[in-house]
């Protein structure tokens, strides 16, 4: 009977002391887990803003697509270039693509047309040709920025995810 009595407060010990080392370790992982993703929210963040811009940049472009664009049409996209550029470098992780993003648009302004004068004045079949290899070549600067851009916002959600 003595052993009895010693063996049911003895087993409700051990049982007691099993159950709390496993809420412990429970705990133990659900802060870790915590903390990882604290970590991987804070690091996110970073991305928000390069990701917003790029997204803003890509609009931007877009309605710029197959139209032959003087000086002030680029008004909207130099200033996202800008401001991606000003970014670029506190971002390490995306740093190169955001770069070739910054190149790309300098690429694609320098290929702006000349303004056209208010009269409409006929142009020479030479100049016409010269508008048109220019025209073509903003359309190819405009697609290497498609490029860039979309390899840049798929970094940054490959870095998201990790």
């Amino acid at each position: 009977m003595m052993t009895s009595t010693l063996l049911v407060p003895l087993a409700s010990a051990l049982g007691g002391g099993v159950i709390g080392v496993l809420m412990y370790r429970h705990q133990r992982r659900v802060f870790a887990w915590t903390r990882m993703i604290r970590r991987k929210d804070e690091t996110n963040a970073e991305y928000d803003k390069p990701a917003e811009w790029l997204a803003d940049l890509y609009k931007a472009q877009c309605r710029l697509t197959r139209k032959p664009c003087a000086a002030d049409d680029f008004a909207e996209i130099s200033q996202t270039g800008n401001m991606i550029e000003g970014i670029a470098d506190t971002t390490e992780a995306v740093r190169s693509e955001l770069r070739k993003v910054v190149e790309c648009v300098k690429d694609y302004v320098a290929t702006a047309l000349p303004e056209s004068g208010p009269t409409a004045v006929r142009i020479g079949v030479q100049e016409h040709r010269a508008q048109l290899v220019q025209a073509m070549r903003q359309e190819t600067a405009r697609g290497d920025l498609v490029r860039a851009v979309l390899a840049a916002e798929k970094r940054i959600k490959d870095l998201r995810r990790s």
